[in-house]
């Protein structure tokens, strides 16, 4: 166990004259701590400079977040602005455009159907005729 007076390592603390003078002595076996603090010292240096790249990054990421933000609210208000004019104009010209959907569509549905019933018909009669006996 090490003396209360004096400090374990490679740094010894004395009893100076003074009470607030304090004497270290570097053991020179442990003289490479400088080179140690100057590695430890660059590499703290380096990241703090990453630090400041991600703070910078993330400032600029939370800009474009709220430029995002601002464009897509004003696409919606002009999405409904679009929306309401066009209900208005449907309103104000009656909805015959929904009944000519609906008439095209049933023109086209029987159209179909009617290709489908020929087709049935007209296939079978010359499968039957181009047999060889």
């Amino acid at each position: 166990m090490a003396h209360p007076m004096y400090g374990s390592g490679p740094l010894r603390s004395r009893n100076a004259a003074s009470s607030d003078e304090i004497q270290l002595r570097i053991d020179p076996v442990h003289g490479d701590l400088d080179e140690e603090i100057d590695g430890l010292h660059s590499r703290v240096r380096m990241l703090k400079g990453v630090a400041q790249e991600i703070n910078s990054e993330a400032k600029f990421q939370n800009d474009f977040l709220h430029e995002l933000q601002m464009t897509l609210a004003k696409a919606q208000a002009g999405v409904k602005n679009n929306m309401r004019r066009l209900n208005k104009s449907i309103i104000q010209q009656g909805s015959n455009h929904v009944l000519y959907v609906v008439l095209f569509a049933l023109f086209c549905f029987f159209i179909v159907y009617l290709l489908s019933k020929f087709s049935r018909k007209i296939v079978p009669s010359l499968v039957g005729k181009s047999r060889i006996p």
